[in-house]
């Protein structure tokens, strides 16, 4: 074992974006996979009975092309319908494993990347995960903590992930949550010394300092009442561990009207006290932001409008405070939206899984400015209920 180092209404929003199956526009494949191969980037299909895995190589412009085998069988079982979650599907150890919920037996799938990209589950796999129905992971350093959502086993588990792709059960770290508070996001920043979970029914924020065991310690003030209704996707800034945004999903519930999106934008104490930082939250004029991610140079936050199908990009200012760039409609085919995001390891393209229309989008990014490729969406071999999104 490796040392670890320091909705009734609001999910309605959701089911326009979770609905499907629908049939991916056709398009040339061959004339626009151009370019060296540079990654990967996998879905979770969330598939009923056997679930799998889809699987994408990546050029170096950008586009996508689905990989020779894929799908991949996870191992465990899917529920072949959508999940209000981020993080259903992550890479780990610098792209050696990939993890994924398996929802319907509530497991986790652990699967090695092979040099093609090709997936194959480690031995043991996959393993329970402490609670009902996973639907969020976090995972950094060796260190792997599950979002369950289900009644009788709502909590978040602590495991380890040993060298050889094994999960091990950390004991005493489950912590145990309400029923019907709906996690949506679990989170772990840069030196494992905090996590955060959205509770997004209850409009609730559960922030932790971790121990080098991998225990929590709930913060002072936690669970800490959202700046808005249904925190939703959340992430720490790459480069400051201590600064953390939350997409504020159901506003436009509250409202009664569209347009009331905001991200919020907070530091976190070594106590693990969140503290909103000035101005914050930072309206996006957009309506339901429920996914969003941050770029790995720490300059900018891309949130996913489900309900306006936008994404918002903001420029974070060193003291962590954002002001808001665009907004870049996600596909000019209404009704169209994405319902996770991620961004290449390079920071150069941003990816939406695009389960409506069994596809992920696929964007060019430069300077916080957003462009859709060509030919986006790309087919995807999932059903419609696909779940989460990564890159490796």
């Amino acid at each position: 074992m490796r040392l670890l180092s320091r909705m009734s209404l609001p999910f309605a929003l959701l089911a326009v974006a979770l609905a499907g199956p629908a049939t991916a526009s056709a398009h040339n494949q061959n004339a626009r996979r151009v370019g060296h191969r540079t990654g990967y980037v996998y879905l979770d299909n969330n598939t009923a009975g056997t679930n799998t895995i889809s699987g994408f190589s990546r050029s170096a412009n950008g586009a996508l092309t689905a990989l020779p085998g894929s799908p991949f069988a996870a191992g465990g079982a899917g529920l072949g319908a959508g999940i209000a979650s981020q993080g259903a599907i992550r890479t780990a150890d610098d792209g050696q494993y990939l993890l994924a919920v398996d929802a319907g037996s509530n497991q986790i799938s652990v699967l090695r990347i092979g040099a093609d990209g090709s997936l194959t589950p480690v031995p043991g796999s996959p393993f329970a995960s402490g609670g009902v129905e996973p639907d969020s992971i976090a995972v950094n350093n060796g260190l792997v903590y599950v979002s369950n959502t289900g009644a009788g086993g709502t909590n978040y588990t602590g495991f380890t992930l040993s060298p050889d792709g094994q999960l091990h059960p950390i004991p005493g770290s489950t912590v145990t949550l309400p029923d019907g508070s709906g996690p949506g996001d679990v989170v772990l920043n840069g030196d494992n010394t905090k996590l955060v979970g959205t509770r997004v029914n209850t409009s609730l924020i559960d922030s932790f300092t971790v121990g080098r065991d991998g225990l929590l310690t709930a913060a002072p003030d936690s669970p800490l009442a959202a700046q808005g209704v249904g925190p939703f996707g959340s992430e720490f800034r790459p480069t400051n561990p201590s600064q953390l945004f939350v997409a504020n999903a159901h506003n436009d519930v509250a409202a009664g009207t569209t347009g009331h999106g905001t991200v919020s934008a907070y530091k976190a104490s070594a106590n693990g006290t969140l503290t909103p930082l000035a101005g914050s939250p930072f309206a996006d004029f957009q309506t339901a932001p429920c996914w969003l991610v941050v770029s790995p140079d720490g300059q900018y936050v891309y949130a996913l409008d489900t309900g306006s199908a936008e994404i918002s990009s903001y420029a974070i200012a060193r003291d962590g405070t954002l002001t808001l760039l665009s907004n870049t409609p996600v596909s000019s085919t209404p009704g169209v939206t994405g319902t996770d995001i991620a961004l290449s390891a390079d920071g150069r393209t941003l990816y939406l899984n695009m389960a409506k229309v069994n596809g992920v989008g696929e964007f060019a990014i430069h300077g916080g400015t957003v462009r859709q490729l060509p030919g986006s969406p790309v087919p995807a071999s999932g059903s419609g209920s696909t779940v989460g999104i990564t890159t490796s």
